[in-house]
């Protein structure tokens, strides 16, 4: 190599390359250095997401847990105590009817009747809001039972559609599923002013797929609710990391969709 001054020295040539290593050394180093840096911070943030993925996770869960919890308990209050004072009024209508003048006795078996209506009414209703009772009956009993008590109740004309070969879910699953289910039917009966309800659960090879739809009033979906329903089924399908829609036009019903996948069992 030359220069103006003539040939480089050795030591000179030595300098000049040992020079060129220091720097290739530290813009490796700078490298290794950003891309561990990044890798870390990457590290950091997908931590931080699953920490707070859990923490929403257990939220819910325990969200979840008290309100089993409330419905068992008003579950049993009318099963063990409504109806047991329903019962004690129908015991004191027969004695009623035994010492009333027979004028009055049309008068007291209708009203014996509509004690026994009741009396029916609660038991089924004590049913579907026990999840000891769902989860002894299972997901489709369960819910035959609910959309029957609907029927006899003449609150619309509801139905079920079962398709494909039935998967057995876990006890967990069908408790959320069916909550889900029963919060939507809530929802019609009381927003919906529907005559009919049409309810369909597919068996699929790898999902169930769920389907409810109504020919009520609808709504607009684009414009925001406050509604809690619509967030506990949203969380609780979250829980089963399943796909949850619904559809609504004014005039035109509701329709909700639920994607259960059987590996999140």
């Amino acid at each position: 190599m030359l220069t103006d001054k003539g040939p480089l020295l050795p030591q000179e040539k030595l300098l000049i390359i040992y020079f060129i290593a220091v720097l290739l050394f530290f813009a490796v180093f700078a490298i290794v250095f950003v891309i561990a840096f990044q890798r870390r911070k990457n590290k950091f943030l997908i931590e931080r997401y699953e920490a707070e993925k859990r923490y929403q996770r257990e939220l819910a869960d325990s969200q979840i847990e008290i309100q089993e919890q409330t419905l068992k308990n008003i579950a049993w209050e009318l099963h063990d105590n409504v109806g047991q004072l329903l019962s004690v009024a129908n015991i004191q209508l027969n004695v009623l009817m035994n010492s009333a003048p027979e004028s009055f006795h049309s008068q007291i078996k209708e009203t014996k009747e509509v004690v026994q209506e009741s009396v029916q009414e609660i038991r089924s209703l004590s049913k579907v809001l026990n999840n000891d009772v769902v989860l002894k009956n299972g997901l489709i009993a369960s819910l035959q039972v609910e959309l029957d008590r609907f029927k006899r109740l003449n609150y619309l004309d509801a139905s079920l559609k079962i398709s494909g070969d039935i998967v057995p879910l876990s006890s967990a699953s069908e408790i959320i599923i069916f909550r889900i289910l029963q919060e939507s039917l809530s929802n019609v009966i009381k927003h919906a002013r529907a005559s009919k309800l049409f309810v369909h659960l597919e068996y699929k090879e790898r999902t169930l797929e769920i389907s409810t739809l109504d020919d009520g009033v609808g709504f607009d979906i684009s414009q925001k609710t406050d509604s809690s329903g619509m967030e506990t089924m949203r969380s609780r399908a979250d829980l089963l990391h399943a796909d949850f829609s619904i559809t609504s036009e004014i005039g035109k019903g509701t329709q909700l969709f639920l994607k259960y996948p059987y590996k999140s069992k």
